[in-house]
């Protein structure tokens, strides 16, 4: 399955929004096809100069990552919904659903279709957790963004996927200790933004922990870590 995305919706060359768009020649189209080798089989398409916004694609499309004559960047452990947020963010600036910042309330919040409810302009509900396959649960979706981001070398993407989880709630218990735990895996001991948040929210939640033994236990296990 491929998915694209229309000339028509993409920005220019910089990662943040602009209202300058650009068009490609359909030479220029089919320059890259971006291969998501995911354990469901899923196929990306995507331009270079988009691409090698990311320093890690910017060195795959040296060559060292493609099979002989193939335009292809194989990637099997990425979960395609994820893969796609990172793409929609290499595009657009930013990644479903859109951080807005609301002038009545002095704060930023997330789009929702409750804002609109023809949904013109808005978007779907998005769940806050994700089912990720490598680690079988769920997962909070922004720190799986963060993770992915620190691996393709996107800091901005990393600080916007922050600030979208804090601006989360009602998430259970098990899933933050759960995506406490992947953040602690896959982001370096010198990572000090994602692993203060979770600390936080841990310290926040310790009445709710104090209430579940099975929580205290899972705690325990992860103790080390957190």
């Amino acid at each position: 399955m491929f998915r694209s995305f229309s000339s028509s919706n993409r920005a220019g060359k910089s990662v943040k929004p602009t209202k300058t768009k650009k068009s490609y020649s359909e030479h220029q189209k089919k320059k890259l096809q971006q291969k998501l080798d995911s354990r469901e089989g899923r196929l990306f398409a995507a331009h270079e100069d988009q691409l090698t916004l990311s320093p890690f694609f910017a060195a795959a499309l040296k060559g060292q990552f493609f099979e002989s004559g193939a335009k292809k960047v194989v990637l099997p452990d990425e979960e395609p919904e994820i893969f796609s947020c990172v793409l929609e963010y290499l595009y657009k600036g930013d990644y479903t659903p859109r951080l807005l910042y609301n002038k009545r309330r002095n704060s930023w919040e997330l789009e929702s279709n409750k804002q609109d409810p023809s949904n013109n302009g808005g978007c779907e509900d998005v769940r806050p957790t994700i089912y990720h396959s490598g680690v079988g649960g769920e997962l909070l979706r922004d720190t799986v963004i963060y993770c992915t981001a620190e691996k393709f070398g996107l800091d901005e993407l990393k600080r916007l996927a922050l600030r979208k989880q804090g601006l989360q709630s009602g998430i259970h218990i098990e899933a933050i200790l759960r995506s406490a735990r992947y953040a602690y895996d896959n982001t370096p001991d010198t990572d000090s933004h994602l692993r203060a948040h979770y600390l936080a929210l841990i310290i926040r939640c310790r009445k709710l922990f104090k209430r579940s033994g099975r929580m205290e236990r899972e705690m325990e296990i992860g103790g080390s870590k957190l």
